[in-house]
Protein backbone atom coordinates (compact mmCIF):
# COMPACT_ATOMS: atom_id res chain seq x y z
CA UNK A 1 0.00 0.00 0.00
CA UNK A 2 0.93 3.72 -0.98
CA UNK A 3 -0.03 6.37 1.41
CA UNK A 4 0.74 9.97 0.13
CA UNK A 5 0.42 13.14 2.56
CA UNK A 6 1.55 16.78 0.98
CA UNK A 7 4.03 18.98 1.68
CA UNK A 8 5.73 22.41 0.08
CA UNK A 9 9.40 23.02 -0.94
CA UNK A 10 10.61 26.28 -0.98
CA UNK A 11 12.22 27.86 -4.08
CA UNK A 12 12.60 31.77 -2.51
CA UNK A 13 9.49 32.79 -1.49
CA UNK A 14 7.73 30.44 -3.79
CA UNK A 15 6.04 27.42 -2.67
CA UNK A 16 5.69 24.66 -4.16
CA UNK A 17 3.71 21.21 -3.79
CA UNK A 18 5.66 18.19 -2.73
CA UNK A 19 3.74 14.98 -2.57
CA UNK A 20 5.38 12.62 0.15
CA UNK A 21 4.90 8.78 -0.71
CA UNK A 22 5.19 6.03 1.90
CA UNK A 23 5.28 2.57 1.19
CA UNK A 24 5.77 -0.55 3.81
CA UNK A 25 7.10 -3.49 1.82
CA UNK A 26 8.35 -7.24 2.89
CA UNK A 27 12.07 -7.40 3.23
CA UNK A 28 14.96 -6.29 5.44
CA UNK A 29 13.92 -4.22 7.98
CA UNK A 30 14.90 -0.85 6.14
CA UNK A 31 14.18 3.18 6.28
CA UNK A 32 15.20 4.96 2.98
CA UNK A 33 13.90 8.39 1.82
CA UNK A 34 14.74 9.33 -1.57
CA UNK A 35 13.53 12.15 -3.79
CA UNK A 36 16.97 14.63 -3.25
CA UNK A 37 16.69 15.03 -0.10
CA UNK A 38 19.31 17.54 1.88
CA UNK A 39 21.47 16.24 5.00
CA UNK A 40 18.19 17.49 7.46
CA UNK A 41 15.70 16.00 5.87
CA UNK A 42 17.61 12.32 5.69
CA UNK A 43 18.16 13.10 9.26
CA UNK A 44 14.55 12.94 10.03
CA UNK A 45 14.74 8.99 9.45
CA UNK A 46 16.56 9.13 12.95
CA UNK A 47 13.94 12.06 14.82
CA UNK A 48 10.69 9.57 12.97
CA UNK A 49 12.06 6.36 14.80
CA UNK A 50 12.18 8.17 18.08
CA UNK A 51 9.29 10.17 18.18
CA UNK A 52 7.47 6.59 17.28
CA UNK A 53 9.22 4.83 19.86
CA UNK A 54 7.94 7.66 22.56
CA UNK A 55 4.58 7.68 21.28
CA UNK A 56 4.18 4.13 21.69
CA UNK A 57 3.91 2.98 17.96
CA UNK A 58 6.51 0.52 17.04
CA UNK A 59 8.16 1.54 13.85
CA UNK A 60 7.50 -1.27 10.93
CA UNK A 61 10.09 -3.56 11.05
CA UNK A 62 10.05 -3.76 6.91
CA UNK A 63 11.36 -2.55 3.81
CA UNK A 64 10.13 1.48 4.19
CA UNK A 65 10.70 3.82 1.48
CA UNK A 66 9.18 6.91 1.45
CA UNK A 67 9.11 9.44 -1.79
CA UNK A 68 9.03 12.68 -2.18
CA UNK A 69 8.13 14.00 -5.70
CA UNK A 70 8.45 15.46 -8.08
CA UNK A 71 12.00 13.78 -7.48
CA UNK A 72 13.94 16.70 -8.86
CA UNK A 73 12.92 19.42 -7.00
CA UNK A 74 15.66 19.63 -4.35
CA UNK A 75 14.18 19.29 -0.56
CA UNK A 76 15.94 21.16 2.29
CA UNK A 77 14.50 21.52 5.88
CA UNK A 78 13.26 19.91 8.65
CA UNK A 79 9.57 20.82 7.86
CA UNK A 80 9.50 17.79 6.06
CA UNK A 81 9.32 15.38 9.27
CA UNK A 82 5.74 15.73 9.85
CA UNK A 83 4.28 14.68 6.87
CA UNK A 84 6.78 12.07 6.31
CA UNK A 85 5.87 10.57 9.78
CA UNK A 86 1.95 11.16 8.67
CA UNK A 87 2.66 9.00 5.16
CA UNK A 88 3.93 6.18 7.18
CA UNK A 89 1.25 5.99 9.48
CA UNK A 90 -1.45 6.19 6.75
CA UNK A 91 1.05 3.33 5.16
CA UNK A 92 0.35 1.35 8.84
CA UNK A 93 -3.02 2.31 8.67
CA UNK A 94 -3.01 4.40 11.84
CA UNK A 95 -4.59 7.04 10.47
CA UNK A 96 -7.45 7.73 7.80
CA UNK A 97 -5.52 8.60 4.61
CA UNK A 98 -8.31 9.62 2.68
CA UNK A 99 -7.84 12.93 5.41
CA UNK A 100 -4.54 14.03 4.25
CA UNK A 101 -6.01 14.20 0.66
CA UNK A 102 -6.86 17.74 0.81
CA UNK A 103 -4.45 19.11 3.14
CA UNK A 104 -0.84 20.12 3.44
CA UNK A 105 1.49 19.54 6.56
CA UNK A 106 4.48 21.26 7.63
CA UNK A 107 6.39 20.40 11.03
CA UNK A 108 9.47 19.32 12.87
CA UNK A 109 9.43 16.48 15.38
CA UNK A 110 11.03 16.47 18.90
CA UNK A 111 12.73 13.35 19.47
CA UNK A 112 9.36 13.31 22.46
CA UNK A 113 7.12 13.70 19.64
CA UNK A 114 6.17 17.82 20.39
CA UNK A 115 5.81 19.65 17.69
CA UNK A 116 7.72 23.03 17.62
CA UNK A 117 8.09 26.31 15.46
CA UNK A 118 9.25 25.95 12.15
CA UNK A 119 9.97 28.84 9.57
CA UNK A 120 7.96 29.54 6.55
CA UNK A 121 4.31 28.24 7.39
CA UNK A 122 3.13 31.14 6.01
CA UNK A 123 3.80 30.43 2.80
CA UNK A 124 2.57 26.80 3.22
CA UNK A 125 -0.49 27.89 4.44
CA UNK A 126 -1.29 30.32 1.54
CA UNK A 127 -0.42 28.07 -0.99
CA UNK A 128 -3.11 25.96 0.32
CA UNK A 129 -5.33 28.54 1.12
CA UNK A 130 -4.98 29.01 -3.04
CA UNK A 131 -5.37 25.08 -3.30
CA UNK A 132 -8.74 25.51 -1.05
CA UNK A 133 -6.24 22.71 0.92
CA UNK A 134 -6.45 22.76 4.84
CA UNK A 135 -2.84 23.66 6.80
CA UNK A 136 -1.45 21.22 9.26
CA UNK A 137 0.80 23.18 11.38
CA UNK A 138 2.79 22.69 14.89
CA UNK A 139 0.72 24.95 17.17
CA UNK A 140 3.78 27.28 17.54
CA UNK A 141 2.78 28.59 14.14
CA UNK A 142 -1.10 28.75 14.52
CA UNK A 143 -0.76 32.72 14.73
CA UNK A 144 0.66 32.56 10.96
CA UNK A 145 -1.47 29.96 9.38
CA UNK A 146 -4.28 32.02 10.65
CA UNK A 147 -3.18 35.34 9.01
CA UNK A 148 -2.34 33.93 5.88
CA UNK A 149 -6.49 33.55 5.48
CA UNK A 150 -6.64 30.11 5.63
CA UNK A 151 -9.85 28.69 7.26
CA UNK A 152 -8.90 24.97 7.85
CA UNK A 153 -5.89 25.49 10.12
CA UNK A 154 -5.16 22.17 11.89
CA UNK A 155 -2.50 23.51 14.58
CA UNK A 156 -1.47 20.51 17.06
CA UNK A 157 1.39 20.77 19.66
CA UNK A 158 2.51 17.35 19.57
CA UNK A 159 2.07 14.37 16.99
CA UNK A 160 0.12 12.16 19.46
CA UNK A 161 -2.95 15.21 19.64
CA UNK A 162 -2.57 15.06 15.64
CA UNK A 163 -3.38 11.47 15.45
CA UNK A 164 -6.19 11.85 17.85
CA UNK A 165 -7.43 14.30 16.01
CA UNK A 166 -7.07 12.64 12.35
CA UNK A 167 -8.32 9.73 14.02
CA UNK A 168 -11.44 11.14 15.58
CA UNK A 169 -10.52 9.87 19.44
CA UNK A 170 -10.33 14.07 20.66
CA UNK A 171 -10.60 17.22 18.77
CA UNK A 172 -7.84 19.76 18.60
CA UNK A 173 -9.29 22.86 19.63
CA UNK A 174 -9.73 25.42 16.93
CA UNK A 175 -7.47 28.46 16.52
CA UNK A 176 -7.86 31.10 18.45
CA UNK A 177 -5.48 33.56 16.72
CA UNK A 178 -7.05 36.86 15.27
CA UNK A 179 -5.33 39.35 12.93
CA UNK A 180 -3.72 42.13 15.17
CA UNK A 181 -5.38 45.47 14.61
CA UNK A 182 -3.04 47.87 13.20
CA UNK A 183 -2.14 50.61 16.33
CA UNK A 184 0.47 53.76 15.84
CA UNK A 185 3.81 51.81 16.59
CA UNK A 186 5.84 53.45 19.91
CA UNK A 187 9.10 53.33 18.07
CA UNK A 188 10.75 55.22 21.39
CA UNK A 189 12.27 58.18 19.01
CA UNK A 190 10.55 60.61 17.05
CA UNK A 191 11.66 63.40 14.73
CA UNK A 192 10.83 66.05 17.27
CA UNK A 193 14.62 64.73 18.88
CA UNK A 194 16.25 66.52 16.18
CA UNK A 195 17.41 69.90 16.58
CA UNK A 196 18.34 71.80 13.63
CA UNK A 197 18.74 70.16 10.61
CA UNK A 198 15.82 71.69 8.63
CA UNK A 199 17.14 70.98 5.38
CA UNK A 200 18.43 67.73 6.13
CA UNK A 201 14.81 66.83 7.87
CA UNK A 202 12.78 68.45 4.45
CA UNK A 203 15.00 65.78 2.22
CA UNK A 204 13.96 63.00 4.53
CA UNK A 205 10.38 63.35 4.39
CA UNK A 206 10.50 63.82 0.51
CA UNK A 207 11.96 60.97 0.79
CA UNK A 208 10.09 59.16 2.70
CA UNK A 209 6.67 60.55 0.51
CA UNK A 210 8.05 59.12 -2.98
CA UNK A 211 10.41 56.06 -1.76
CA UNK A 212 13.39 57.95 -2.65
CA UNK A 213 17.19 56.93 -1.94
CA UNK A 214 19.08 58.94 0.06
CA UNK A 215 22.64 59.66 0.48
CA UNK A 216 23.78 61.61 3.72
CA UNK A 217 27.47 63.25 3.56
CA UNK A 218 28.82 65.34 6.91
CA UNK A 219 30.93 65.41 10.04
CA UNK A 220 30.59 62.89 12.92
CA UNK A 221 28.52 64.04 15.22
CA UNK A 222 26.20 66.04 12.87
CA UNK A 223 23.32 63.66 13.19
CA UNK A 224 23.28 61.58 10.27
CA UNK A 225 22.58 58.32 11.80
CA UNK A 226 19.89 60.19 13.97
CA UNK A 227 18.03 61.08 11.12
CA UNK A 228 18.14 57.63 9.47
CA UNK A 229 16.84 55.66 12.28
CA UNK A 230 13.92 58.65 12.68
CA UNK A 231 13.41 57.99 9.20
CA UNK A 232 11.03 54.99 9.94
CA UNK A 233 8.66 56.80 12.78
CA UNK A 234 7.50 59.04 9.43
CA UNK A 235 6.34 56.06 7.22
CA UNK A 236 3.12 55.04 7.06
CA UNK A 237 1.97 51.48 8.34
CA UNK A 238 2.60 48.64 5.40
CA UNK A 239 -1.20 47.63 3.65
CA UNK A 240 -2.14 44.93 4.05
CA UNK A 241 -0.77 43.11 1.12
CA UNK A 242 2.74 44.54 1.56
CA UNK A 243 2.56 43.05 5.43
CA UNK A 244 1.92 39.66 4.31
CA UNK A 245 4.73 39.36 1.73
CA UNK A 246 7.16 41.02 4.26
CA UNK A 247 5.86 38.62 7.15
CA UNK A 248 6.38 35.73 4.43
CA UNK A 249 9.83 37.19 3.93
CA UNK A 250 10.56 36.90 7.86
CA UNK A 251 8.98 34.11 8.29
CA UNK A 252 11.46 32.06 5.85
CA UNK A 253 14.25 33.71 7.75
CA UNK A 254 12.93 32.83 11.11
CA UNK A 255 12.98 36.00 12.09
CA UNK A 256 9.21 37.16 12.83
CA UNK A 257 8.94 39.58 15.88
CA UNK A 258 6.59 37.85 18.69
CA UNK A 259 3.78 39.63 17.67
CA UNK A 260 3.99 37.96 14.50
CA UNK A 261 2.52 40.00 11.67
CA UNK A 262 4.93 42.56 10.57
CA UNK A 263 2.68 45.38 9.45
CA UNK A 264 5.48 48.14 10.19
CA UNK A 265 7.72 48.90 7.15
CA UNK A 266 10.94 47.12 8.23
CA UNK A 267 14.54 49.07 9.36
CA UNK A 268 17.67 47.14 8.75
CA UNK A 269 20.98 48.30 9.86
CA UNK A 270 23.53 46.15 8.91
CA UNK A 271 27.24 46.62 9.89
CA UNK A 272 29.82 48.44 7.39
CA UNK A 273 31.79 44.37 8.04
CA UNK A 274 28.40 42.49 6.59
CA UNK A 275 29.74 39.97 3.67
CA UNK A 276 28.23 39.72 0.15
CA UNK A 277 26.02 36.65 1.07
CA UNK A 278 24.72 38.62 4.30
CA UNK A 279 23.40 41.73 2.06
CA UNK A 280 21.83 39.82 -0.74
CA UNK A 281 21.03 36.54 0.87
CA UNK A 282 22.50 33.00 -0.01
CA UNK A 283 24.27 30.32 1.80
CA UNK A 284 23.41 26.53 1.93
CA UNK A 285 19.29 27.25 1.80
CA UNK A 286 19.66 30.74 -0.02
CA UNK A 287 17.78 32.09 2.69
CA UNK A 288 16.73 35.79 2.29
CA UNK A 289 19.14 38.72 3.00
CA UNK A 290 19.60 42.43 4.16
CA UNK A 291 18.14 43.84 0.78
CA UNK A 292 15.05 41.40 1.21
CA UNK A 293 14.57 41.68 4.76
CA UNK A 294 14.34 45.75 4.18
CA UNK A 295 11.49 44.96 1.91
CA UNK A 296 8.96 47.79 2.05
CA UNK A 297 11.33 49.45 4.42
CA UNK A 298 14.34 50.75 4.96
CA UNK A 299 17.75 49.89 4.52
CA UNK A 300 20.54 52.01 6.27
CA UNK A 301 24.02 51.22 5.48
CA UNK A 302 25.91 54.05 7.43
CA UNK A 303 29.61 54.80 7.05
CA UNK A 304 29.00 53.59 3.24
CA UNK A 305 32.60 53.52 1.72
CA UNK A 306 32.98 50.98 4.65
CA UNK A 307 31.56 48.18 3.44
CA UNK A 308 32.96 45.59 0.97
CA UNK A 309 32.96 46.52 -2.51
CA UNK A 310 31.34 43.68 -4.07
CA UNK A 311 28.16 44.40 -1.13
CA UNK A 312 27.61 48.05 -2.48
CA UNK A 313 27.82 46.62 -5.88
CA UNK A 314 25.42 44.43 -5.37
CA UNK A 315 22.88 47.25 -4.66
CA UNK A 316 23.05 48.31 -8.25
CA UNK A 317 19.97 45.57 -9.37
CA UNK A 318 17.71 45.48 -6.42
CA UNK A 319 17.92 49.69 -6.70
CA UNK A 320 16.45 49.47 -10.19
CA UNK A 321 14.20 46.44 -10.45
CA UNK A 322 13.34 45.91 -6.94
CA UNK A 323 13.83 42.46 -6.73
CA UNK A 324 17.31 40.30 -5.85
CA UNK A 325 18.42 37.30 -7.57
CA UNK A 326 20.40 34.61 -6.30
CA UNK A 327 21.84 31.97 -8.59
CA UNK A 328 22.72 28.30 -8.22
CA UNK A 329 24.00 25.85 -10.45
CA UNK A 330 20.68 24.40 -10.50
CA UNK A 331 17.81 26.95 -9.81
CA UNK A 332 17.68 30.65 -9.33
CA UNK A 333 16.20 32.00 -6.52
CA UNK A 334 14.73 35.39 -6.60
CA UNK A 335 13.21 37.43 -3.56
CA UNK A 336 11.27 41.56 -3.65
CA UNK A 337 13.63 44.07 -2.37
CA UNK A 338 11.60 47.09 -2.74
CA UNK A 339 13.33 49.33 0.12
CA UNK A 340 14.39 52.61 0.59
CA UNK A 341 18.22 52.70 0.76
CA UNK A 342 19.48 55.44 3.12
CA UNK A 343 23.28 55.64 3.40
CA UNK A 344 25.37 57.76 4.95
CA UNK A 345 29.49 58.20 4.80
CA UNK A 346 31.69 61.10 6.31
CA UNK A 347 33.67 63.83 3.73
CA UNK A 348 36.52 61.78 4.16
CA UNK A 349 38.11 59.09 6.52
CA UNK A 350 39.14 61.41 8.93
CA UNK A 351 35.91 63.17 8.57
CA UNK A 352 36.83 66.78 9.27
CA UNK A 353 37.66 67.71 5.21
CA UNK A 354 36.53 71.17 4.48
CA UNK A 355 37.52 72.40 8.53
CA UNK A 356 40.51 74.00 8.02
CA UNK A 357 41.40 73.64 12.01
CA UNK A 358 40.53 70.05 12.15
CA UNK A 359 41.49 68.61 8.61
CA UNK A 360 44.36 66.22 7.99
CA UNK A 361 47.29 67.25 6.32
CA UNK A 362 46.54 65.02 3.53
CA UNK A 363 43.25 66.83 2.08
CA UNK A 364 42.14 67.08 -0.46
CA UNK A 365 43.68 63.99 -1.35
CA UNK A 366 42.13 61.98 1.65
CA UNK A 367 38.74 62.93 0.52
CA UNK A 368 39.07 62.12 -3.33
CA UNK A 369 40.20 58.67 -2.36
CA UNK A 370 37.70 58.12 -0.02
CA UNK A 371 34.84 59.22 -2.00
CA UNK A 372 36.00 57.27 -5.15
CA UNK A 373 35.17 53.81 -2.77
CA UNK A 374 31.73 54.76 -3.96
CA UNK A 375 31.62 54.42 -7.50
CA UNK A 376 30.22 56.25 -10.03
CA UNK A 377 26.90 53.72 -11.22
CA UNK A 378 25.94 53.42 -7.16
CA UNK A 379 26.26 57.05 -6.59
CA UNK A 380 23.87 57.82 -9.53
CA UNK A 381 21.43 55.51 -8.39
CA UNK A 382 20.51 58.03 -5.17
CA UNK A 383 18.34 60.31 -5.90
CA UNK A 384 18.50 62.78 -2.89
CA UNK A 385 22.42 63.59 -2.15
CA UNK A 386 22.99 66.22 0.57
CA UNK A 387 25.42 68.09 3.08
CA UNK A 388 24.35 67.22 6.27
CA UNK A 389 26.74 70.26 8.35
CA UNK A 390 27.10 70.34 12.57
CA UNK A 391 24.76 71.71 14.30
CA UNK A 392 25.37 75.07 15.78
CA UNK A 393 25.93 75.41 19.51
CA UNK A 394 23.04 78.04 19.48
CA UNK A 395 20.77 75.37 18.02
CA UNK A 396 21.40 72.95 20.58
CA UNK A 397 19.65 75.37 23.37
CA UNK A 398 16.77 77.23 21.37
CA UNK A 399 13.39 77.02 22.20
CA UNK A 400 12.10 76.98 18.35
CA UNK A 401 9.17 74.63 17.36
CA UNK A 402 9.98 71.26 15.84
CA UNK A 403 7.53 69.18 14.37
CA UNK A 404 6.73 65.94 15.76
CA UNK A 405 6.75 62.41 13.62
CA UNK A 406 3.29 62.15 13.49
CA UNK A 407 2.57 65.20 11.75
CA UNK A 408 5.25 64.27 9.38
CA UNK A 409 3.56 60.81 9.01
CA UNK A 410 0.62 62.93 8.37
CA UNK A 411 1.93 64.89 5.52
CA UNK A 412 3.56 61.25 3.48
CA UNK A 413 0.60 59.58 4.03
CA UNK A 414 -1.38 62.50 2.31
CA UNK A 415 1.37 62.32 -0.49
CA UNK A 416 0.92 58.53 -1.08
CA UNK A 417 -2.62 58.80 -1.05
CA UNK A 418 -1.92 61.04 -3.98
CA UNK A 419 0.53 58.92 -6.25
CA UNK A 420 -2.01 55.76 -5.16
CA UNK A 421 -5.20 57.81 -6.41
CA UNK A 422 -3.09 59.05 -9.85
CA UNK A 423 -1.73 55.76 -10.71
CA UNK A 424 -5.54 53.69 -10.19
CA UNK A 425 -6.92 56.74 -12.90
CA UNK A 426 -3.73 55.58 -14.84
CA UNK A 427 -3.97 52.22 -14.76
CA UNK A 428 -0.34 51.70 -13.66
CA UNK A 429 0.99 48.26 -12.71
CA UNK A 430 4.05 48.05 -10.35
CA UNK A 431 4.98 50.46 -7.89
CA UNK A 432 2.57 53.43 -7.62
CA UNK A 433 5.33 55.77 -5.56
CA UNK A 434 7.52 58.39 -7.59
CA UNK A 435 10.94 56.52 -6.61
CA UNK A 436 10.10 52.92 -8.10
CA UNK A 437 7.59 53.82 -11.08
CA UNK A 438 8.45 52.89 -14.27
CA UNK A 439 10.07 55.69 -17.01
CA UNK A 440 7.44 55.51 -19.24
CA UNK A 441 4.63 56.50 -16.16
CA UNK A 442 6.88 58.82 -15.12
CA UNK A 443 6.88 60.61 -18.31
CA UNK A 444 3.52 60.68 -18.27
CA UNK A 445 3.36 61.91 -14.69
CA UNK A 446 6.09 65.03 -14.87
CA UNK A 447 4.83 67.32 -17.82
CA UNK A 448 6.28 70.28 -17.40
CA UNK A 449 4.84 73.77 -17.52
CA UNK A 450 7.23 76.30 -20.20
CA UNK A 451 8.90 77.92 -16.95
CA UNK A 452 9.78 74.86 -15.22
CA UNK A 453 10.69 73.19 -18.42
CA UNK A 454 13.12 76.15 -19.60
CA UNK A 455 14.59 76.23 -15.63
CA UNK A 456 14.99 72.86 -15.51
CA UNK A 457 17.09 72.30 -19.17
CA UNK A 458 19.07 75.08 -18.38
CA UNK A 459 20.18 73.37 -14.87
CA UNK A 460 20.95 70.43 -16.82
CA UNK A 461 23.18 71.84 -19.30
CA UNK A 462 25.52 73.55 -16.54
CA UNK A 463 25.59 70.61 -14.74
CA UNK A 464 27.21 67.05 -15.09
CA UNK A 465 24.00 65.56 -14.86
CA UNK A 466 23.57 61.84 -16.99
CA UNK A 467 20.00 60.65 -17.93
CA UNK A 468 19.29 58.87 -14.87
CA UNK A 469 20.20 61.64 -13.18
CA UNK A 470 17.27 63.83 -14.79
CA UNK A 471 15.28 61.01 -14.42
CA UNK A 472 15.43 61.18 -10.89
CA UNK A 473 15.51 64.58 -10.35
CA UNK A 474 12.20 64.89 -12.12
CA UNK A 475 10.96 61.94 -9.66
CA UNK A 476 12.08 64.21 -6.69
CA UNK A 477 10.60 66.95 -8.47
CA UNK A 478 6.71 65.16 -8.58
CA UNK A 479 6.76 63.78 -5.01
CA UNK A 480 7.43 67.74 -3.60
CA UNK A 481 4.81 68.72 -5.85
CA UNK A 482 2.66 65.66 -4.59
CA UNK A 483 3.44 67.19 -0.71
CA UNK A 484 2.17 70.57 -1.62
CA UNK A 485 -0.59 68.94 -3.03
CA UNK A 486 0.08 70.44 -6.51
CA UNK A 487 -1.00 68.77 -9.49
CA UNK A 488 1.48 70.39 -11.56
CA UNK A 489 5.64 70.07 -11.36
CA UNK A 490 6.66 74.18 -11.28
CA UNK A 491 9.67 75.92 -11.04
CA UNK A 492 10.16 75.98 -7.28
CA UNK A 493 9.31 72.17 -7.14
CA UNK A 494 11.69 71.44 -10.18
CA UNK A 495 13.97 74.05 -8.00
CA UNK A 496 14.07 72.18 -4.76
CA UNK A 497 14.64 69.29 -6.53
CA UNK A 498 17.67 70.21 -8.19
CA UNK A 499 19.02 71.41 -4.60
CA UNK A 500 19.03 67.84 -3.36
CA UNK A 501 21.63 66.68 -6.14
CA UNK A 502 24.50 67.47 -4.69
CA UNK A 503 27.07 64.93 -6.27
CA UNK A 504 30.20 66.55 -5.15
CA UNK A 505 29.82 66.64 -2.15
CA UNK A 506 30.59 69.88 -1.25
CA UNK A 507 28.84 72.38 1.55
Amino acid sequence: MVSRARTVAFIGMKPIEIIVESQISPGMASFCIVGLPDKTVGEAKERIRSTFFQIGLGFPQKRVIVNMAPADIPKAGSHYDLPIALSILGAMDAIDVSVLENAIAVGELGLDGALPYISGTICAAMLANEKSMSIICPKACEKEAVWSGNDGVIAAPSIVSLINHLRGSSQLAPPTAQCPKQKEPDYGIDMWDVRGQLVAKRAIEVAAAGNHNVLMVGPPGSGKSMLAARARTILPLLTPEEALETTCIYSLAGMLPEEGLVYTPPYREPHHSASFISMVGGGADAKPGELSLAHNGILFLDELPEFQRSAIEALRQPLETNSITISRAKEHVTYPSNIQLIAAMNPCKCGSYGDNKKQCSKAPRCAIEYRNKISGPILDRFDIVIYVSSVKVSELFDNEPRTESKVMRARVAGARARQRARAQTKDCKGSYLNGKVSGRYLEDITKLDTEAAGFFQKAVRHSDISTRGCHKILRVARTIADLSGSTQITQQHVAEALQYRLLSFDK
